[in-house]
Order: structure tokens, then C-alpha cells, then sequence
């Protein structure tokens, strides 16, 4: 009797599997040890991990503080024109 080859879920992270965790850690640019604590942390959705390392990595190019700092500023120099309304004759 034959039987269908099992078919691997394509978007869950099988840790067990060596080749799969050495091609997410080279996508992903981590480390194994880093993986495996996001996976025991978030999961093993591949898109749900792909997600949480580029949110760290957004974090970390802009500080929150940098950002309502720029938009004080603007708003502090910023003015209001009001255009004046053409007078009746």
C-alpha cells in the first residue's frame, strides 16, 4: 500500500531540523542561540519571528526619544498663517 509522503508545514520553524534552522538564521541574520530563545519566546511562525526581528531592529535605528524630540521642535518653530479675507467694498 502506498502512503503520501508527510509534507512539512512550510511556515512553522521545525528546531529539530538542523537545514531549516541554518537557512532562518542566515534570512534572519541571528545567531542559533538567539533563535531558539525567540522561538521559546514567540513561537515557531516563521513570519511571526521575521516580524519580531524587524520591530528589535526598527527599535534599535530610532530612539523613541529622538523622534517627540524632532516633532517639538517643529512644532515650537512652526507658525500659523491665516490668509486675510478680501474686504467688501
Amino acid at each position: 500500500m502506498r502512503r503520501p509522503k508527510v509534507q512539512p508545514t512550510r511556515n512553522k520553524l521545525d528546531m529539530t531540523d538542523q537545514v531549516q534552522v541554518r537557512i532562518v538564521t542566515k534570512r534572519l541574520k541571528l545567531s542559533e542561540a538567539e533563535l531558539t530563545q525567540m522561538v521559546g519566546r514567540i513561537g515557531n511562525s516563521i513570519t511571526a519571528l521575521a516580524k519580531e526581528v524587524e520591530r528589535q531592529r526598527a527599535a534599535k535605528l530610532v530612539p523613541p526619544n529622538a523622534v517627540i524630540a524632532s516633532v517639538t521642535v517643529t512644532e515650537t518653530t512652526a507658525e500659523l498663517v491665516v490668509p486675510e479675507e478680501p474686504q467688501a467694498s
